[in-house]
């Protein structure tokens, strides 16, 4: 979704796959790369989760790869109903034996307290939650307040077409493994990432905006800046294991999907494809060298 601060929050959004870009519709070019080989061709795809309806973001160029592709390969695989992720949610987001409030600092749960109250619903609907789960439903119920909707998420709306297409679809993760990286966090690291969830909990869809415009206008530079450099410099363990680590894991994922042939088109997050050790730099290190397609 994964487990520090406020960049370490955006990956959040996509780690569990519940969970941006103005109101008002733009003219938006994200980015697209491909490898290639004699008989193969992968598009490489970044993602944007959660989106408002209104937001227009399939180009000719990202139309075409699509519709040319004889299968897809998503980050993680996409739940056909919303039981199957709640059963997982109580699987590792509950504590029944340890509720929420004995796990904080007294001024860190009188921030929660407020915020939930803010946000509408009791603060002791958050009792049960452990600090991870708690961070990610505070997060998430602002971007939801503000017009940002799961079902407008890029993944939704490929899943969705290419069903329609008949286009079979995989997944280079699964929900349970994706939910996994925030369960297997330390306490610490999750009473870290509710904190600091808390500290910037008023800036969320300001932030996710300006994330979705770089992303809109296929500005890697400032995607970096977003959602790599802070994360990188200040917590170099959790970088390692929501970057570098699941990027090496997918580079040599699709070295074996390029060994075959015919034409994939793969949608990730497009925090893993910018940055020193993107997809991209995996796979150069593989000998396979991705070029954006312009």
């Amino acid at each position: 979704m994964m487990i520090l601060l406020g960049s370490v929050r955006r990956f959040a959004f996509a780690f569990v796959a519940l969970l941006a870009m103005a109101a008002t519709p733009v003219l938006a070019e994200p980015a697209l790369w491909a490898i290639k080989d004699k008989d193969s061709t992968i598009y490489l795809f970044g993602t944007v989760h959660v989106l408002k309806p209104t937001t227009q973001w399939r180009s000719p160029r990202i139309a075409k790869a699509f519709r040319d592709a004889d299968d897809v390969v998503m980050e993680i695989e996409q739940p056909e109903d919303a039981a199957s992720t709640r059963a997982l949610m109580l699987k590792y987001g509950v504590d029944q034996a340890a509720p929420l409030s004995t796990k904080l600092k007294p001024e860190s749960y009188a921030k929660l307290q407020a915020a939930a109250q803010g946000m509408g619903f009791p603060p002791q609907a958050l009792e049960p939650m452990r600090p991870w789960l708690a961070a990610l439903t505070v997060s998430l119920t602002p971007l939801l307040k503000a017009g940002y909707d799961p079902e407008s998420g890029v993944e939704k709306l490929l899943t969705a077409q290419a069903k329609a297409a008949g286009k079979p679809i995989s997944a280079f993760e699964t929900m349970e493994q994706q939910v996994r990286f925030f369960a297997d966090m330390t306490p610490v690291q999750e009473t870290q990432l509710l904190e600091s969830t808390l500290d910037e909990i008023d800036d969320g869809p300001a932030k996710i905006d300006a994330l979705v415009t770089a992303w809109a206008a296929g500005d890697q530079a400032e995607l970096k800046r977003q959602m790599v450099d802070e994360m990188q410099s200040d917590y170099p363990d959790v970088y390692k294991l929501l970057l570098v680590d699941r990027n090496q894991n997918w580079a040599e994922q699709l070295k074996t999907k390029l060994a075959g042939s015919g034409v994939s088109f793969v949608a990730v997050g497009a925090g893993h494809l910018t940055g020193p050790d993107s997809l991209q730099a995996q796979l150069a290190k593989l000998g396979i060298k991705a070029e954006r397609v312009e």
